[in-house]
């Protein structure tokens, strides 16, 4: 039976997309950093009845390369491969001027969100060469397509070299496997989660700007809706060096154009 492999899965986007493939028939394998977390996701997924599915978490720090081996092996030994791998892992910078960023904010910023994802890659590409198939989705964001913005420079710059290497790597792929393994991207758009105000981590809390909440307000949309979209797409996809993406320029024109009849306010106090 199918089994998908997601980092960073124990809430948010990633938790979303574990309930989502586990509804579509799959066997889910989330991880994270945080055992309290892990274990509530797997609490609640393993309530959701997917064709007799079944969900298994492992503790993994995707900053080093022998717990994502230790997580791919996990999940073979469960469920005998790995049909999709989604390096999701990822934080967000603090809302502050390049110069003012410590070192250490910035190698943590640089391990998760862009090594996390090289070495996920690495450990997926090698096994799934192997099996001979496999899919890889790595998550864009902010900056993949070159937008700039003070606060977000950091995040921005792995981002855009996530997009860089994951193309790169596809096209490897294609003369490694024959485009067998299929290496692609994901670009979920805004998402309406705790990740937005919260950096280094969840220890460090963003205000955001009202202009910024504003954007969000017109182009966000809660991670649930988001995985109803790219999910199925992801499962269905067979081709290399495909993005699949959830806030198109057709549909981010779309709110701006309907934003004054349709207002949404994510951030209002309840």
């Amino acid at each position: 039976m199918s089994c998908v492999v997601i980092t960073g899965s124990a809430r948010g986007f990633g938790f979303c997309q574990a309930k989502k493939f586990k509804e579509l028939g799959y066997n889910v394998v989330i991880s994270d950093i945080n055992e309290s977390n892990l274990e509530k996701a797997l609490l609640e997924l393993n309530n959701i009845n997917g064709n007799n599915t079944k969900a298994i978490s492992v503790l993994c720090n995707v900053t080093k390369k022998d717990d994502l081996e230790k997580l791919y092996f996990k999940a073979k030994e469960e469920f005998g491969g790995v049909e999709i791998w989604i390096n999701n892992a990822g934080v967000n910078s603090p809302d502050k001027p390049v110069y003012e960023i410590t070192e250490k904010e910035v190698e943590f910023i640089i391990s998760v969100d862009l090594l996390g994802t090289i070495y996920g890659s690495q450990v997926a590409f090698k096994h799934m060469l192997e099996q001979g198939y496999g899919k890889i989705y790595n998550v864009e964001g902010y900056g993949s397509n070159d937008a700039m913005m003070m606060g977000l420079t950091m995040y921005g710059t792995s981002k855009r070299a996530v997009t860089y290497f994951t193309r790169s790597l596809a096209k490897e792929s294609n003369e490694l496997s024959g485009g067998k393994v299929n290496v692609c991207r994901l670009a979920p758009g805004i998402m309406i989660t705790d990740f937005i105000t919260h950096a280094n981590g969840d220890k460090t809390k963003i205000e955001l700007p009202e202009k910024t909440k504003k954007i969000y307000n017109i182009l966000g949309d809660y991670p649930e809706t988001i995985v109803d979209y790219v999910v199925p797409k992801m499962i269905k996809n067979n081709k290399n060096d495909k993005q699949i993406i959830w806030l198109t320029n057709r549909r981010a024109f779309t709110r701006f154009l309907t934003f004054g009849f349709k207002k949404r306010d994510f951030f209002k106090e309840k």
